[in-house]
């Protein structure tokens, strides 16, 4: 399998794509540190708040509003932070709110079913969110990921030299897949048993790699570049252990190195060699 002639490219100044910074990393630790304590504190301080009104409202008003907090946790999209809220919500209900006051002993069979949906709405509310913030998380993913490919592909149809879109596409790489490390080669890398195939899969000595699960292997991983059905280099990748990585994650990489692999076909068509 011959390449064409060129030196190596090296890669651009690592950026963080998706990475996160240790800074951002600590910020969203703390962050979700307050939630977990509000998720805790809130209905409590709730409970409390509506103790000198429980000889007049009923119980299951007093439901509704630990209902509220709930759904205010919930917002968060934290699953956890969600279910620690129901149970402290249906906890401080029965201490609270329910007789005898300051036990939680529960005398009436309305006050049990009331805690008890109480329990099971929050929870469901806590999925519901959760679920929710999921996908959120996954449609801004998958913009981006376009975004990026669009950007690559700009560069490539415009006619830019092949460095710039190469360029461009060690930036997508590197954000799309949330690599440590990526560089251009137009030379035979030698054996590399991880490699990235044209329908998106990840494959290890023919055996399909479970990326969704596993992550890209710790090991370096080929993305070969391809143009007007010559072989024209290759993208070395140094992935981020225990990364997830998706299967159109994979497949937006296959397509940017397609769009290198073009601007290249189009810079030196004469140079290029069968795959």
């Amino acid at each position: 399998m011959a390449h064409g002639n060129g030196n190596e490219t090296p890669s651009s100044p690592r950026r963080p794509g998706t990475l996160r910074s240790p800074a951002s990393r600590w910020f969203g630790l703390r962050t979700d540190s307050w939630i977990l304590l509000a998720a805790v504190a809130g209905p409590i301080v709730t409970a409390l708040a509506l103790t000198p009104g429980r000889g007049h409202l009923d119980t299951a008003d007093d439901a509704l509003v630990l209902v509220v907090v709930i759904v205010a946790v919930a917002g968060t999209g934290r699953r956890l932070a969600a279910a620690l809220a129901a149970l402290t919500s249906a906890l401080s209900f029965d201490f609270f709110l329910t007789r005898p006051y300051g036990s939680f002993r529960i005398t009436r069979q309305q006050d049990l079913i009331t805690e008890l949906l109480l329990l099971v709405v929050g929870l469901a509310i806590g999925e519901l969110a959760a679920r929710g913030r999921t996908h959120r998380v996954a449609a801004s993913e998958r913009t981006d990921q376009l975004a990026l490919l669009r950007s690559v592909t700009e560069l490539a149809a415009s006619g830019h030299d092949s460095r710039l879109v190469i360029d461009a596409a060690l930036v997508g790489l590197q954000k799309v897949l949330s690599l440590r490390d990526c560089h251009f080669t137009r030379h035979n890398p030698g054996q590399i048993a991880a490699r990235i195939t044209p329908k998106g899969e990840l494959t290890i000595g023919g055996e399909v790699w479970a990326t969704h699960d596993l992550g890209l292997p710790t090991r370096r991983v080929d993305l070969p570049v391809r143009g007007s059905g010559w072989l024209l280099g290759h993208f070395l990748l140094t992935p981020t252990p225990g990364r997830s990585v998706s299967h159109q994650q994979l497949l937006v990489a296959v397509a940017i190195a397609d769009q290198v692999g073009a601007a290249l076909a189009a810079d030196q068509p004469a140079q290029a060699s069968r795959a």
